[in-house]
């Protein structure tokens, strides 16, 4: 089993994210990593870019700042009438607008499709390639509907669903979701890899 320093992005901050890997349904060991909890330990700067671009910026410097193993999270709401707009600046849109204003957003197109992304970020250590997960849920911009307990939930109905994120039951959101997606991405990968005839022997020996 791979030993991974587990983060998320938030606030520019690195912080640990068990918490949010096991959010939904999926448990954090189905990814085949060990999990080692830590204290936040630095900042990274609020990169500026397409979303691949920022979550292999972020890894790098995550990577360089433990000096090992890292994993960040990154998700996006992307608008199609706006070119993909918020995209990864979505919590500053979210902060200042809300979900009724990210619907406003909209107003004047009469495209409101959109997608949700989550892209998790791996990096093997400072001086590594990074690796890219991405999960992608399609989907509309509507008029908000449901708790407001979860950031834009309210106002993003996924396709094939007359019910916001916001309104679905969990154990069905978290069966759709673009994290979800995402997880299972990573998780067919450290499944792969400890698959491997080396990495069997190397747990035969231990």
């Amino acid at each position: 089993m791979t030993e991974v320093q587990c983060f998320y992005h938030s606030d520019s901050e690195l912080l640990y994210g068990g918490k949010r890997l096991k959010h939904g349904s999926t448990h954090r060991q189905s990814c085949g990593i060990r999990y080692r909890e830590r204290e936040k330990i630095g900042r990274v700067p609020e990169y500026q870019g397409e979303p691949d671009e920022i979550s292999i910026q972020k890894c790098q410097e995550a990577a360089r700042q433990v000096e090992g193993p890292v994993l960040v999270e990154d998700t996006c709401l992307c608008f199609r009438a706006l070119g993909g707009l918020p995209g990864p600046y979505i919590k500053w849109f979210l902060d200042k607008l809300k979900p009724e204003g990210l619907y406003k957003l909209l107003a004047g197109f009469e495209d409101k499709s959109a997608w949700a992304l989550c892209t998790f970020a791996f990096c093997a250590g400072k001086e590594e390639p990074v690796q890219l997960f991405r999960g992608i849920t399609e989907g509309r911009i509507v008029e908000p509907r449901g708790p407001r307990d979860f950031g834009w939930d309210p106002c993003f109905q996924p396709d094939g669903y007359e019910k916001t994120y916001a309104e679905l039951p969990k154990e069905v959101k978290n069966s759709i979701s673009h994290r979800y997606r995402a997880l299972a991405a990573l998780s067919e990968h450290f499944s792969q890899l400890n698959d491997t005839p080396e990495t069997k022997r190397t747990k035969h020996q231990d």
